[in-house]
């Protein structure tokens, strides 16, 4: 496939902005180029074309099954898409007065009122743009808050080794010494290394439930006791609320902050690099460390308010809002017995589609799963060479998205399988007879596997080439 710099002809252009309807303002010769930028030069005809054949060699939820483990690939209602659409939100500037823009800031504060009463927490903040971020912007919190206090000492994150990468990484860029605490045999936090880990110097504990095993912790109170006691804080990665939802709540559990991945759990578009919406919600004591830009309601408008111990900005103005307007409706069309049947539908799927391929599949854990589950290839590659990224590209042949592959860490060769809610019994059914007739090629003639993919655009590629030496410019 050609690039759009080889498809450029000299004096080739195309017209997409509309006539100017305000008065011209010259850029300062200041600012302007010595010379123009090397652009591409072509016909709207070709644009058109370029980017139809990029959607054709992509893969997403409405070209079929998706079940990358932790990140709830779902379908999302078009509906939600419309709303983010409307003019009135669409077409809002950050900079309008707050008196024009009362729809959006009604929006921001619905949408916290709801996942306020979702998650347990007593404010929210939409600012973060990712997960990643609003788990940045929840230790920062926690920084603030015992700095406030005069605890400086406290310095060191408590992570279970089964968290989410960004765990350890969004401690460091805090500022904050990473302890691994050991999961047990049974997947589960090992109580007694916790308990000598937290101490004095504990600022906090960074914890997913159901964690990356598809596992919930049934100690998770006793977790949160042992952290509190020591006077740390506990912090909820909520990237696996889409097993949850509406069903158990993390303030309940005894967590102090906790984001939300509104692009996993709440219906937004995920992958190919965003948007992204990670809120964070805070109990009382964190309240007035929140990002600036808070949405209160007096008696005649919605206003914004900064509270008054707040760390500041973490984005410009007031995060990806369209974001939350695709969430909100999504909330507001599903309501709380909705909800509740996302999480419970997701468990469903996940333990179905687990009872089908277990035992020709070995899973990471015995017994039930929560959203998602972890199967183990170690003897499988043992025994035939097949591992789990030859099993992965071999689906992708059969026309659905491969699983997270070698993730979480403590486990080998691991496929993590997510199914999500929206996924019907048929595609469940066609999807686990394809994983299981590529077990059976696996033993039969395993270099048909190592060869996969065969049925797509481009065959398999040099991954770590391509990690390693990318090439990220065009050279003229």
């Amino acid at each position: 496939m050609k690039l759009l710099f080889e498809k450029s002809v000299p004096g080739r252009a195309l017209s997409i902005l509309p006539p100017l309807d305000v008065p011209e303002a010259p850029v300062p010769e200041n600012l302007l180029r010595a010379e123009k930028p090397r652009l591409p030069e072509i016909s709207e005809n070709d644009l058109s074309r370029h980017y139809a054949a990029l959607e054709r060699r992509a893969f997403g939820v409405c070209d079929g099954f998706y079940p990358l483990g932790s990140c709830t690939m779902k379908y999302n209602p078009k509906v939600n898409e419309q709303m983010a659409a409307l003019d009135g939100f669409a077409r809002a500037h950050p900079l309008q007065g707050e008196q024009y823009a009362q729809g959006c800031l009604e929006v921001l504060f619905r949408a916290e009122q709801i996942l306020k009463e979702v998650t347990g927490m007593d404010a929210v903040t939409f600012q973060p743009a990712a997960g990643a971020h609003g788990e940045l912007l929840g230790l920062l919190l926690i920084n603030a808050y015992h700095r406030d206090r005069g605890d400086t000492k406290r310095k060191k994150v408590l992570v279970p080794d089964s968290a989410h990468g960004t765990n350890p990484a969004s401690a460091t860029m805090a500022g904050l010494e990473v302890i691994s605490i050991p999961s047990t045999a049974s997947g589960r936090v090992d109580l007694e290394a916790l308990k000598r880990a937290a101490g004095e110097d504990t600022a906090g504990l960074m914890l997913t439930n159901p964690n990356t095993l598809g596992i919930f912790d049934e100690n998770i109170q006793e977790i949160t006791r042992i952290v509190h006691d020591a006077g740390g804080l506990c912090y909820y990665d909520g990237a696996n609320l889409n097993a949850i939802l509406g069903v158990a709540r993390p303030g309940d559990m005894g967590f102090d902050v906790v984001h939300l991945n509104l692009h996993k759990t709440f219906s937004t578009p995920h992958g190919g690099g965003g948007p992204g919406s990670g809120p964070v919600g805070v109990k009382a004591i964190l309240k007035d460390f929140l990002p600036r830009d808070q949405v209160a309601k007096t008696d005649d408008m919605f206003r914004f308010f900064d509270p008054p111990k707040s760390v500041g900005r973490v984005k410009a103005f007031y995060g990806n809002f369209s974001v939350v307007v695709r969430a909100l409706s999504y909330m507001l069309t599903l309501g709380a017995e909705g909800m509740r049947e996302v999480a419970e539908g997701a468990v469903l799927n996940a333990n179905y589609m687990l009872k089908k391929l277990v035992p020709a599949y070995e899973p990471a854990q015995p017994g039930l799963c929560m959203h998602e589950f972890v199967l183990t290839l170690e003897k499988l590659k043992a025994e035939t060479g097949v591992s789990a990224l030859d099993v992965a590209k071999a689906m992708v042949d059969r026309g659905m998205h491969a699983p997270t592959m070698y993730f979480p860490l403590i486990v080998h060769e691991a496929l993590m399988v997510e199914p999500t809610e929206t996924e019907s019994r048929e595609t469940l059914d066609e999807a686990a007879e394809a994983m299981l007739d590529i077990l059976r090629l696996a033993r039969e003639d395993p270099q048909k596997l190592h060869d996969a993919p065969v049925t797509t655009p481009v065959n398999r590629l040099d991954e770590v080439g391509a990690a390693r030496n990318p090439v990220l410019r065009y050279q003229f």
